[in-house]
């Protein structure tokens, strides 16, 4: 299952019920957001805003607004999938490389060889319309203001793609765009981020511009590929590739030298200046609160390029459950499998919509020896972006880690605080607003295993309340006698 453009995406989700095209008139400030939101938080469908006042272009919203949508966006039925596909590639590692760099830069490989690299165009779907000089306006497009207190216009579903300046190796990430005027854009990468880096290497070495082309819309899996927190070598259109099982076609820009996806519906060319910032913020961030006003990189614009009659793509943030949950998810079952060959002791992972993705991690183990969820937790923390965990809860391995409910009961039973919470410090998020000093703060570890001897519980540890099988099976038969 694969997918050239939103349009076919668009086409594939009318056809299975999942699309709502919507003719009454309406506001791109709030408006959108508020009926977005209740429509994610009730699991309905897609939305396409067809009669956006004051512009002649449709908003689309809410594609990857359930585990269905998002596992068809990638190419799969069910997400669990991506983690076999996963699976199925490391199988093909001759021998288990060393750690866990040695596992991802294997896998990386192992990605490159399978042909999924992308292809250039000489042509594209998104160059049928180039606009340069006065034209290239920001202000045609429907872009949302979401929330009361936001400080203007964010562009929410961008693809920002940059080259490491000493490398030439391409990251394609995902980060918001306040827009200030027609012309310049706040550019919201943050500090952990691969495009901050390429921002930090292009200053140091005295570059004056750093050229940054943004895509907006395009095949739902591409999309996606932005929001992953992919190793800084794997190029990200490399991992659509593998996603669509086809090579993500590409086009050179007309104004910088860096190729975007040629499905996309549209691309902003442009550049920062290394250093230069301005007032970015308030915005209502995924966290559910705002994120306040901070000092951020700003995007010039010197092209627009776009379909005829384009789609302007975009998603809201919020308090959870918003559709970025599910593009977090997907994400999750994706690394489960490489996070399992470096901790085979993992039996399951859950990032619980209520922890937006940095502030809860509930992992299942398989427990054998006696400080076995401490070294867990610790080397969870020394893994990529995962450094940004702020609570990481370790259950046992009969625990349903996706069932926060019974994560819930197991952890204010099994929990003695004195001996089962450990503390560290390190980098928190960019967004956590709870740390004393911004980017560094505290994180907890909550170990809610059972214990034994082997941990100095000298105490019988109690077994679980469970019926016998013999019992269950005689009410299953006689279920319909009880007349309930």
């Amino acid at each position: 299952m694969k997918f050239k453009d939103m349009r076919e995406f668009i086409a594939f989700l009318e056809g299975k019920g999942e699309l709502l095209r919507i003719k009454t008139a309406v506001s791109s400030e709030l408006e959108i957001t508020e009926i977005a939101d209740r429509v994610v938080k009730r699991g309905g469908p897609a939305l396409l805003f067809e009669n956006v006042e004051g512009y002649d272009m449709p908003v689309l919203i809410n594609v990857y607004g359930s585990a269905q949508r998002t596992a068809w966006a990638l190419g799969v039925e069910s997400l669990d999938e991506l983690g076999d596909r996963i699976r199925k590639l490391l199988g093909m590692v001759q021998g288990p490389p060393p750690g866990l760099v040695g596992k991802l830069r294997t896998l990386v490989d192992l990605v490159k060889m399978a042909g999924y690299q992308p292809k250039l165009v000489r042509s594209a779907p998104c160059q049928e319309v180039v606009l340069t000089g006065p034209d290239a306006d920001l202000n045609r497009f429907p872009i949302l203001k979401c929330w009361p207190m936001d400080a203007g216009r964010f562009i929410t579903l961008p693809l920002v793609i940059t080259r490491d300046p000493e490398t030439g190796v391409r990251n394609v990430g995902m980060y918001r765009m306040q827009v200030y005027d027609g012309q310049i854009a706040g550019m919201h990468w943050q500090t952990h981020k691969v495009g901050t880096h390429h921002e930090r290497v292009a200053k140091e070495r005295g570059q004056e511009r750093m050229e940054v082309a943004v895509a907006l819309g395009g095949d739902p899996a591409t999309l996606w590929t932005g929001s992953a927190p992919l190793p800084p070598d794997l190029d990200e259109l490399v991992m659509a590739g593998f996603l669509r099982e086809e090579g993500v076609e590409v086009v050179k820009c007309k104004t910088v030298d860096l190729e975007v996806p040629a499905n996309a519906e549209i691309i902003l060319e442009g550049y920062v200046v290394p250093g230069e910032v301005r007032t970015e913020g308030p915005f209502g961030d995924h966290t559910g609160y705002y994120s306040l006003a901070d000092q951020y990189p700003v995007f010039h614009l010197t092209a627009i390029t776009h379909r005829q009659n384009p789609i302007y793509s975009t998603i809201v943030v919020g308090r959870p459950v918003q559709e970025d949950y599910y593009m977090g998810k997907a994400t999750e079952r994706l690394f489960m499998p490489i996070i399992q060959t470096v901790l085979p002791e993992i039996v399951d992972i859950n990032m619980p919509a209520e922890g937006v993705f940095h502030n809860l991690v509930i992992v299942s183990i398989k427990k054998e020896y006696p400080g076995q969820t401490r070294k867990v937790m610790y080397a969870l923390w020394g893994l990529g972006l995962m450094m940004l965990a702020k609570t990481i809860i370790v259950v046992d391995d009969f625990v349903d880690v996706q069932d926060v409910s019974e994560v819930a009961w197991r952890v204010t039973n099994n929990l003695d605080a004195s001996q089962d919470i450990i503390f560290a410090s390190g980098p928190v998020d960019d967004l956590d607003h709870a740390s004393p000093t911004p980017r560094l703060g505290s994180k907890v570890g909550i170990d809610a295993t059972a214990k034994g001897p082997l941990e100095g519980r000298t105490r019988e540890w109690p077994p679980d309340i469970v019926m016998t099988d013999e019992i269950k099976a005689l009410v299953d038969r006689k279920w319909q006698d009880y007349g309930l």
